[in-house]
Parts: structure tokens; sequence; C-alpha cells
């Protein structure tokens, strides 16, 4: 009699492969997600934000995506605690934390970063540039309040995108992400609830897709061909978590096919809840539709391991999903190649190396009041 394995052992088993991302090797199949911290002053990540990462690389991440960090233009953002990817005591911070990951065993790529038309309220600002985007609208507003952007500027983002993966490469990091989700400039772009232009970069959704081609493209072009490019988008925008750029897997593939064919190496397809399915029809999660449209690499996130035993998940409505059971399926499947995990390290540094060794029972159960203390 066969007899199936534990989900402990089937955890190890699966999420410890290793995968290559374009020229890069990762040791397992999990990543860190992204998630904005504002610990650096001035702009400047300090020895307390190596020690962050190097920390969740050591039990066993294979892959880190730092926080969002500000390209060099002058309206990326607006905080001086949120880090930048420009300046030199900034890339002198960068690249101590690259070092610490690589010496704790895992790789990192930085997550490059413009905010376009979102204001960061309550943040103590550093720059007092005018707020830009595709029409210089903000999201749900009827009328602009920012700068719709013009050659000039377009052309300044770009290469802002460009030097900051440049520079990344130069010391020391194994690839880099574009921020191009959650209602951020380059997502502006994409949806067109607040891209509403008539030239060459607004109307349908290939059109709404050349900024941020374009931007791949400059980025590609900047480093060495084996150097991963991995860009980020959602559906759902800060904010307005109903939107969608896509209603349909026919307009998914026309806004993704553009940015795969300018230099994407991998996709991370960011959700809320990585299990629901993305449209009627097909159990396919928003990754599992990337990698069908485009045969990309596709990085899976939403919500994973958030419940401490990490067996039991629990929909909006309650209804509990075998989460550990959903989530290796759909990996053996290849539905997604990596998945990436955000709050649960943050609560628990220790997340991926007691899932790696089935110690489920010792996982963390994620705790917005405390997490603040557990950076």
């Amino acid at each position: 009699m066969t007899v199936a394995p534990s989900p402990a052992s089937r955890a190890a088993q699966i999420l410890s492969r290793p995968i290559t991302l374009n020229g890069l090797t990762v040791p397992n199949r999990i990543a860190m997600a992204p998630m904005t911290r504002m610990f650096s002053t001035d702009g400047v990540p300090g020895e307390d934000v190596s020690a962050y990462y190097a920390r969740r690389a050591a039990a066993g991440v294979g892959l880190i995506v730092t926080e969002g960090t500000y390209v060099g233009h002058a309206s990326a953002g607006q905080s001086s605690r949120v880090p930048r990817f420009h300046g030199e005591e900034q890339l002198a911070g960068w690249a101590k934390v690259a070092e610490a990951v690589h010496a704790a065993g895992g790789t990192i790529v930085p997550q490059l970063w413009h905010v376009g038309m979102v204001r960061e309220e309550g943040r103590p600002p550093f720059a007092d540039a005018p707020a830009v985007g595709p029409s210089g609208l903000r999201i749900g507003a009827a009328e602009a309040t920012g700068k719709a952007m013009d050659r000039a500027d377009l052309d300044a983002v770009i290469g802002a995108f460009a030097q900051a993966a440049a520079d990344a490469e130069r010391i020391g990091f194994d690839g880099v992400e574009i921020h191009g989700a959650h209602g951020y400039l380059v997502d502006q772009f994409l949806w067109e609830g607040t891209n509403r232009r008539a030239d060459a970069y607004g109307g349908d959704p290939v059109a709404r897709t050349k900024f941020g081609a374009e931007i791949v493209a400059a980025v590609r072009e900047s480093v060495s061909p084996e150097f991963p490019v991995i860009f980020r988008y959602s559906q759902w925008k800060q904010d307005a978590y109903d939107a969608r750029l896509a209603e349909t897997p026919e307009e998914l593939e026309a806004i993704l096919t553009p940015l795969a064919a300018a230099g994407v190496d991998v996709f991370h397809a960011s959700t809320r809840r990585y299990w629901l399915p993305e449209f009627d029809g097909s159990d396919l999660n928003l990754a599992g539709w990337t990698k069908k449209l485009t045969g990309k690499q596709v990085i899976t996130v939403g919500s994973v391991g958030l419940d401490g035993d990490f067996i039991n998940a629990f929909q909006g409505d309650g209804a509990p999903v075998k989460a550990i059971d959903n989530l290796l399926d759909r990996l053996e499947a290849e539905e997604f190649d990596m998945v990436a995990v955000g709050r649960a390290l943050l609560q628990d540094p220790e997340w991926a190396a007691k899932v790696l060794a089935g110690r489920f029972d010792e996982l963390e159960s994620y705790d917005a009041a405390a997490v603040q203390t557990l950076y």
C-alpha cells in the first residue's frame, strides 16, 4: 500500500527545490515579498536593514525582494525614511545589505519604485516635487491634481529605472524587480482608470503598456543578459481593491505580451489571496494565467502563511482552505514557479526554515499589532 507523504515532508520536498531565473540560481522556491518599512533615515539603509534581510535569508528564504526603493527621479517618492536606490551613501548602504544576504546564503533583488500620483500621507518629505502620472489623476479622482507627463518626464523616469538597475548589478545585487503594481506610476499607465491619454501611451491595453515596456527594455539594456529582470503587477490598487487591468484572459495577454517581449524574465503576480481563481471557468490564479499566457516564470503571492498553523487558511467568506495542500498542489503542477511570503515573514523570521523542516506547529500566527516591534 502506498502511503501519501505528510504535509511536512511534501512541503520540504516541493519547496526546497532550487530554481534558475535567467542566470541566477535560487536555492529554493520561497521568496520574501517586498514590504515598505520606513526604517531608513534620509533614505539610507543602515546596519539594521542589513540584519533584517540577512536574518530571513539565514533562515531559509531563497530570494529576498526588498521593500520598494525610490529611483532617482524628483517625483519618485516623498518619504525621508523610505530607502532610495540612488546617491553614493544610499548605494553604499545597499551594497552592505546585498553582502549580508549573500553571506547568509540567500539571493536578493531590489524593488525599484516610483509612486507617481500616490501621495504618501504622514511621511516626512525629502522632496517637494510635483506629483506626476499619465494623466495627472489620482485613483478615484474626477479631475487632474498633478502633472500629466510629457516626453521629457517619460524619458527621465525611464532613465532613472535603467540607472538604478545598472547600479544594482554594479554593487552586487542578483537581479531587479520593477514595481508595476498597486496603483503606483507604472500601474497608473497600465490601468484605464488613471490613464486617459490620447497619445501613443494611452487608449487600448497594448498602448497603455507602452511606458512599462519601455522601462523594461531600458532596464534590460542597462544590465548584463543573464541578470534577471522581474516585473511585479496586480489587478487591484491601493484604495481600489476591486480594480482590474483585465476582465478576460485575452485582455491580460494583450497587456503582458509587450512586457515579456521587452525583456521580463519573471512576472510577480500580486493578488490578495493566492488561492482565488482569476477568471470564470478556470481554477488558475493570476500567476497561473500569467505563466500560461507568456510562458515566463512566475511568482505567486497573496496571504501565504498568515494562519499560524499553515494547514488551514480562510477565504473572505470564512470558508476554510487547505492552505498547504492547495499551495503545494499548484506549485507541483507548475501553475507557478515560486511563492512569495510577506506578513508571515514579518511576524516569524524563521518561517521558511520551519516550513522547510516541517515544523508547522512552531509557526507563529500573524499579529498586526505586535509586528512593528519584530522587524
